[in-house]
């Protein structure tokens, strides 16, 4: 059944599309000036939306100085239901993906280690974690591989609905974990939950667009599908060489059959959303129109956001939410997925913002009571 556009309305005000409490309206200004460019939703495309939430995510702890705090999905799921975002969704509660789903991309030799491997005994594989790119920024943590198995479950579950035409758009915030490499973890991400959802894709679209609006390079996701011509990958990131992955230059373009078939939009700090949008749109149109897609996984790591404590970038909610607009528009099946963000109150808003803009609706500014 087709989802109607509707304004969900509380008592006062309409949803900020700034960055943080106390800026200056330029972000509704943008969002304003952005509907006004670009016309406004297309009412004739009414997506069945796909949602997929789990509590438990939410719960687990990378450690105390760690930036990466999964506390934000919980956060973004109190927000989306209270503000009564899963009136226009089907919300499903995943299942924990499979060892056997998680090999189709990732080393038996490394998945074996992550099923074992606990802060108790993390002494007795001592000598793997060099080998496994263990340290400050991938650590053993508790529950680490069921964090793994739930967040990976649900890209390949949102994949198969897809496939299935029961969504025409799926959301799990929890995935995006962009920077897993099949042998080992890096930058936070230990399983790649997006090459492990392009893998079912491929299984029923001949080609499948991958963006990603992260702030830092979607190398994981590239180095997969590097020598391949029915994956495209796309990353907006900075890149001066040192700041990380320390890839994601514009001349990586894929080699083999895969050869012009990565793009990389390398940009320098601070960034702005004038200029964001405008090369953004600009480089989009001319991929979906050469490349024809039948599938997009769009990842939006709120780490561009401004204000990020890790990112370097100078975007409103407004601008960040504007690439999922006008992907949306394009009428094609679309994961979209988490990734970065690591000031966590902006990282909710955003997520729930762009919830509301994947469902046709427009969200007030006051925060609903959580």
């Amino acid at each position: 059944m087709g989802r109607r556009k509707e304004t969900i309305t509380y008592p006062s005000g309409t949803f900020s599309a700034s960055v943080h409490e106390g800026s200056v309206g330029a972000g509704l200004e943008f969002a304003s000036n952005l509907d006004a460019q670009s016309g406004g939703v297309v009412e004739h495309y009414r997506p069945r939306v796909a949602y997929y939430m789990r509590e438990q995510a939410g719960n687990f702890h990378y450690g105390r100085q760690h930036p990466m705090k999964p506390h934000r999905l919980t956060l973004t799921n109190h927000l989306v239901l209270n503000y009564g975002l899963h009136k226009y969704m089907d919300v499903y509660e995943p299942r924990q993906a499979t060892e056997d789903e998680i090999r189709e991309f990732h080393a038996e030799d490394y998945i074996e280690f992550l099923k074992r491997v606990t802060p108790d005994n993390q002494k007795e594989f001592t000598n793997c974690f060099f080998e496994f790119n263990i340290g400050d920024d991938c650590p053993i943590f508790d529950g680490m591989w069921d964090f793994c198995r739930i967040y990976s479950g649900a890209s390949i579950e949102a994949a198969r609905k897809l496939i299935s035409g029961s969504a025409d758009l799926a959301i799990n915030w929890m995935g995006g974990l962009h920077h897993a490499k099949k042998y080992e973890p890096s930058g936070f991400c230990y399983v790649n939950d997006i090459v492990l959802a392009i893998l079912q894709l491929l299984r029923y679209y001949p080609r499948v667009l991958y963006i990603d609006i992260d702030i830092h390079h979607g190398d994981g996701v590239q180095e997969a599908f590097y020598t391949t011509d029915r994956v495209m990958t796309c990353s907006f990131h900075k890149y001066n060489g040192d700041f990380f992955p320390g890839t994601g230059a514009i001349d990586e373009m894929g080699s083999g059959l895969g050869k012009f078939y990565a793009i990389n939009v390398p940009l320098q700090d601070g960034i702005d959303d004038r200029s964001y949008t405008q090369l953004f749109k600009t480089v989009i149109t001319a991929v979906m129109e050469t490349f024809k897609p039948g599938a997009i996984v769009l990842q939006c790591g709120a780490d561009s956001l401004g204000l990020d404590r890790l990112g370097v970038f100078n975007l409103s909610i407004a601008a960040h939410g504007e690439c999922v607009r006008f992907m949306r528009r394009f009428g094609v099946p679309m994961m979209v997925i988490g990734g970065g963000g690591y000031t966590i109150r902006n990282v909710a808003r955003c997520w729930t913002y762009e919830t509301g803009i994947v469902c046709g609706t427009e969200l007030p500014n006051e925060l609903p009571a959580t």
